[in-house]
């Protein structure tokens, strides 16, 4: 990918992670905003907007940071098994041990005298979010895809979200999880296509660089004859 298109990734990844902050945001944390709009304060609605969208940034890069550290331990991980169906299935144990753990741990933390039932709600929606996402890049690219982005959408999003899950504030949970969720499904899915257009421009760059070069050896040929 050129640097055009990794800015152009940066760039709309952050504004994402604002706007899905600022939105998610008011609702996850409805009980505390909600006096702003029944009294309609619109100068505290725009500036817990701005705050809640500066958080949002916050999280798009946190997400942007996991992305690129995934990329990184994908081809690690492609070294180390030599095979990709080894890698796939070692990342598939992963996932279930972090599913399993997201319920477990968390449930033995923070869930004394409540039911588990919460719990499991919050783990399967990471869960739906990654199996949504898996069935669209793996029909964006090829089926040993699924895998790694399932992968991606629940261990490494789980990864960022941890500081956040130490506190176990619901609304803070669902805040979090949102913008990494869109700022991550966001980053796989259009990264194929932005690395198509970068192949592209880079051709065009070398056929408008190949052109004048042909015209020049032309005209000296021309020289030559005469």
């Amino acid at each position: 990918m050129n640097s055009r298109n990794l800015v152009k990734l940066f760039l709309t990844t952050l504004l994402i992670g604002g706007v899905t902050g600022g939105v998610v945001g008011f609702l996850a944390r409805w009980s505390e905003f909600k006096p702003y709009f029944s009294s309609f304060e619109v100068s505290a609605i725009l500036s817990t907007f701005i705050w809640l969208f500066g958080v949002g940034l916050i999280f798009s890069v946190i997400s942007q940071a996991g992305f690129f550290a995934y990329l990184t331990i994908h081809r690690f991980g492609l070294g180390i098994f030599k095979s990709a169906s080894l890698w796939n299935a070692v990342q598939l144990v992963l996932i279930l041990f972090v599913v399993f753990d997201l319920v477990y741990l968390r449930y033995l933390s923070f869930g004394s005298g409540e039911g588990i039932s919460s719990y499991i709600v919050l783990a399967l929606v990471v869960l739906a979010a990654g199996l949504i996402t898996a069935y669209f890049k793996m029909k964006q690219a090829n089926k040993q895809s699924f895998i790694p982005a399932l992968f991606f959408m629940v261990v490494v999003t789980v990864l960022e979200w941890v500081p956040v899950l130490k506190t176990n504030d619901e609304g803070w949970l669902y805040f979090m999880l949102f913008p990494l969720l869109v700022c991550n499904a966001y980053q796989l899915l259009v990264l194929s296509k932005l690395i198509e257009i970068s192949q592209k421009e880079l051709a065009d760059r070398r056929g408008r660089k190949q052109t004048p070069a042909k015209g020049k050896m032309k005209a000296g040929q021309l020289g030559k004859g005469s």
